[in-house]
């Protein structure tokens, strides 16, 4: 854990703030010791950054009462892969989880969410990739779906009824994969592993307010840690990905906490931006994925 230099430091800077989520995030990120990290991390580009995580508490009313440190190590996860945190952008959110304290209280921490978007451009930056495509199926469009090939029959669209969800890809050394979800087996996925709780059997939180996106975004999951080339960054998405972070400024090392790995649901309360979850992302040719 940090050590007493960056405890005094932050305990200075904090104590300062009269416990608001935007001023203690800005208090930290004033330090010297935090700042150097940054640097450490994205260069150039870290005052941009830094900027951008005060911007994001001080406009989201979710994270007005989470501790400011679990923030921080939040978009530190999103700076050690060089995603921005920019909710409109689709590509890493910084989420507000809460959980139940022995004495029946809760305590609120934010913990980073990866966006499908973030997996297509970690995965793009690997320049082995020709093309990726994920995004929901309507009524009619696939037919007689064989999961053991991934082959299928292409229809027509019948009906504005989502049916189910895909994935596929293509490497530049010609290999493809195709994954279908049905939306049964989606919805059986989400209510299994889901954070945001379930109200009634109906999605909360996330998966409520951007059922296609966060469905879109396990669809390519899966389908990339099982079957594709995967970077040292896109390991450390997935192994990161909805896990609370534990950030020592001093050593600089992120750890999940395993205090919160199974003990947290997703806050209720503001809906995250909807972003459009069926974009085609492709590199046309091997020159271009260079």
């Amino acid at each position: 854990m940090a050590t007493s230099a960056l405890a005094k430091s932050a305990r200075s800077a904090v104590s300062k703030t009269n416990n608001n989520t935007g001023s203690m995030v800005k208090a930290l990120l004033d330090t010297d010791k935090m700042q150097g990290r940054f640097e450490q991390v994205l260069g150039a580009k870290a005052p941009q950054f830094t900027s951008s995580i005060i911007n994001l508490v001080n406009s989201s009313q979710q994270l007005q009462d989470v501790d400011g440190m679990s923030v921080i190590s939040s978009a530190m996860v999103a700076a050690t892969m060089d995603l921005e945190i920019n909710p409109n952008l689709g590509y890493m959110y910084i989420v507000p989880f809460k959980e139940k304290q022995a004495d029946g209280s809760w305590m609120k921490r934010a913990q980073p969410q990866m966006g499908y978007k973030g997996y297509i451009q970690l995965a793009l930056r690997t320049g082995q990739y020709k093309a990726i495509e994920a995004g929901p199926v309507y009524e009619g469009e696939i037919k007689n779906f064989d999961r053991f090939t991934g082959h299928y029959e292409r229809g027509e669209k019948t009906s504005d009824k989502v049916v189910g969800y895909f994935g596929h890809f293509e490497l530049l050394n010609g290999f493809e994969k195709t994954v279908y979800w049905t939306a049964k087996e989606m919805d059986e996925h989400r209510k299994q592993f889901s954070k945001s709780g379930d109200y009634k059997g109906q999605p909360s939180g996330t998966w409520k307010s951007n059922y296609d996106a966060m469905a879109t975004k396990t669809v390519i999951r899966t389908m990339l840690s099982k079957w594709g080339i995967l970077s040292v960054q896109m390991q450390e998405a997935v192994t990161t990905d909805e896990k609370p972070q534990v950030y020592d400024a001093e050593t600089g090392e992120l750890s999940t906490d395993p205090k919160w790995a199974d003990n947290a649901t997703e806050a209720s309360g503001e809906e995250a931006p909807k972003v459009d979850p069926f974009k085609v992302f492709e590199q046309p040719d091997a020159d271009a994925a260079k």
